[in-house]
């Protein structure tokens, strides 16, 4: 065989690759979204409720499924304050790498976190809000927590954040018990702190479009939409989503819907 014929052969396969390659391009550049995805309370990254999701959105954006705080391993290992800080940090480096729209979302407390996000960081692109769960105000009045975020307030007064306090705590029901520097409870269990939904949502430092999911099975469900969702600054892609599911399963039965979405704010 001469050169030139495999010369021409190996041009062509070049050629081909290179067409293949810009033919994958514009599914590569449809995905300049990303999602961080947060689990709920005692959760985990590799939550149940949140893998068909998080599949599907992947077919959009890239998606971060984040081990957070709150976790079953993690204990409250940090205020929600600095929790917040880390997400933003995440955020300024999707935008660095040309992500053009960075979403946060999340499930449960997830969905608490991605409201006090907006409040308290406020550089979102959108806010997903799945099962929204974490009421410390309602934990407070009920007189399960009102004792220990005394306590905390005071430790944190008198120059004492890294105080250890014990505390039980509630989730959907369940209760389990923690041992919480003061600092680092208050942050989460303040009535009138980040964790108040109805709070941040009021709080948004911008106009952001926002997703509210909640199932017809969910506690929070006969709260309504004045809950905290009529609180958020106002948007034409703001949606108020009802499925039929429970608290756990919201979020895989809204899957498709709340990937509709995400497109139409792409738009």
């Amino acid at each position: 065989m001469t050169q030139e014929p495999r010369f021409k052969r190996h041009l062509l396969q070049a050629t081909l690759l290179l067409v293949l390659g810009v033919a994958w391009l514009p599914s590569q550049a449809a995905q300049d979204c990303a999602v961080i995805l947060m689990h709920g309370k005692w959760g985990g990254p590799k939550s149940p409720y949140l893998k068909v999701l998080a599949d599907k959105i992947a077919n959009t954006c890239k998606v971060e499924l984040r081990d957070m705080p709150w976790s079953r391993i993690r204990n409250y290992d940090q205020t929600y304050e600095n929790a917040l800080k880390d997400m933003g940090q995440a955020v300024q480096r999707y935008r660095a790498e040309g992500y053009k729209k960075v979403f946060i979302a999340g499930q449960s407390f997830g969905a608490n976190a991605g409201l006090a996000y907006q409040a308290y960081i406020g550089d979102a692109d959108g806010v997903i809000a799945l099962s929204p769960g974490h009421a410390p105000n309602y934990m407070y009045s009920s007189g399960l927590t009102q004792q220990v975020v005394n306590e905390a307030k005071r430790a944190v007064a008198s120059g004492k954040p890294d105080a250890n306090i014990s505390m039980t705590d509630l989730n959907q029901g369940q209760r389990k018990d923690f041992q919480i520097r003061a600092d680092v409870l208050l942050s989460y269990f303040d009535p009138d702190g980040l964790g108040n939904m109805a709070r941040t949502a009021a709080e948004f430092k911008r106009p952001t479009p926002f997703l509210w999911v909640i199932g017809t099975h969910d506690t929070l469900y006969r709260e309504g939409r004045g809950y905290a969702f009529d609180k958020v600054p106002k948007l034409p892609t703001n949606k108020y989503v009802v499925v039929n599911a429970t608290h756990a399963t919201a979020p895989e039965v809204a899957s498709d819907q709340v990937v509709e979405w995400i497109k139409e704010v792409l738009r």
